[in-house]
């Protein structure tokens, strides 16, 4: 089924995860291409650099290949999305139109932490200012849709696993719901007040970066600027 194309065609800019290359995202990028958008995957050394080297380099890339004037969306994939938060607040010059963040852990990330305990090298330097939860606030004017997943599929899954039987022996145990996640981020840490909707669908990790259903929401959200309910 095809969609009508948003009245002005918007850039989209697809920024990938930690351990991932902008292919990754070419799935996404199709059926968002299907939908209208003019699409850029950008590339990024997560584990070599930091997020702030990685968000004044995206910068410069838009210096060289893009308007100010033009209105921007982003989505990003988990430290992605993260890039993405210290992005729009450090470079508060260019047009941004919506953003979506899939998986994203804007808390900080459990399984990044016992990670970055055992092996630090695993997420290099993705976790000071990033995935340790102290990334720069979301902008006011940024709208934001984060879509979270509840299918525990993927290697970070041992580790939460693992958490989540400590946090049921504890004192106060929380809730099933509390303890879901997409088998590297838990949904409760995808939440961020700011955001100006939040969605659960039946994906993993990983996954959801084929998964039609996640294209077909980043799409709406980005030209409603709300999720498909």
């Amino acid at each position: 089924m095809q969609h009508k194309a948003p009245k002005q065609k918007t850039r989209v800019i697809l920024i990938h995860g930690l351990h991932q290359t902008p292919w990754i995202m070419r799935p996404l990028a199709k059926r968002l291409q299907a939908a209208g958008f003019d699409t850029h995957q950008y590339g990024y050394r997560s584990m070599r650099d930091g997020i702030k080297t990685n968000s004044a380099r995206l910068n410069s890339w838009l210096e060289t290949n893009h308007h100010p004037d033009h209105p921007i969306d982003l989505v990003g994939h988990s430290l992605g999305g993260l890039i993405i938060r210290d992005f729009v607040a450090q470079y508060p010059k260019w047009q941004i139109g919506r953003c979506v963040t899939l998986g994203t852990p804007h808390i900080g990330s459990v399984c990044a932490d016992y990670i970055w305990r055992l092996t630090p090298a695993v997420v290099g330097r993705s976790y000071v200012d990033a995935l340790d939860g102290t990334v720069a606030p979301l902008p006011k004017h940024v709208t934001l849709g984060v879509i979270a997943g509840n299918r525990p599929y993927g290697l970070g899954q041992l580790f939460l696993q693992y958490h989540n039987r400590k946090l049921r022996k504890s004192d106060k145990p929380p809730l099933n719901e509390q303890l879901a996640h997409d088998g590297t981020v838990y949904i409760e840490e995808t939440k961020i007040e700011a955001a100006a909707d939040h969605i659960v669908l039946p994906v993993s990790h990983t996954g959801m970066l084929v998964n039609p259903d996640v294209a077909e929401q980043t799409r709406y959200f980005l030209e409603h600027g709300r999720f498909k309910r």
